[in-house]
């Protein structure tokens, strides 16, 4: 297996209605390409892995624990494990880059979309 990979040929991975990842794992973390329609909402959910990310571009409503912001491209987060969040995205809907630890060895059971080009990077 190559040290290598091109994020549209990644496999694509149906989180939730709306929301698909592309991952990579290595021995203790996942790192991923979110994408999520206009409007598509990830239900308030916990896990036991530490995620951080970063929007790359669109943006969402974020709640992490008691605290709700908009985050727009540029803008981070942290979530340590087992606390509950939710998001939804915007009008134009979002990418996002997320690393999680310990890996997301979940995500292998999910459903595959068919492959196609990622919204981000952008097309030449």
């Amino acid at each position: 297996m190559s040290a290598f990979a091109e994020v549209g040929d990644l496999d694509v991975r149906r989180i939730w209605n709306g929301v698909t990842a592309r991952a990579v794992n290595s021995d203790r973390m996942t790192m991923s390409l979110v994408e999520l329609d206009p409007g598509a909402v990830v239900p308030e959910h916990s896990h036991g892995q530490e995620q951080i990310g970063m929007l790359l571009a669109g943006s969402m409503t974020f709640t992490i624990g008691d605290e709700t912001k908009t985050v727009e491209a540029g803008g981070t987060w942290t979530i340590l494990a087992d606390v509950p969040h939710s998001v939804e995205a915007g009008p134009d809907g979002a990418v996002a880059f997320e690393i999680f630890s310990p890996i997301r060895e979940d995500w292998d059971a999910l459903e595959r979309e068919s492959p196609r080009r990622p919204r981000w990077p952008s097309p030449p």
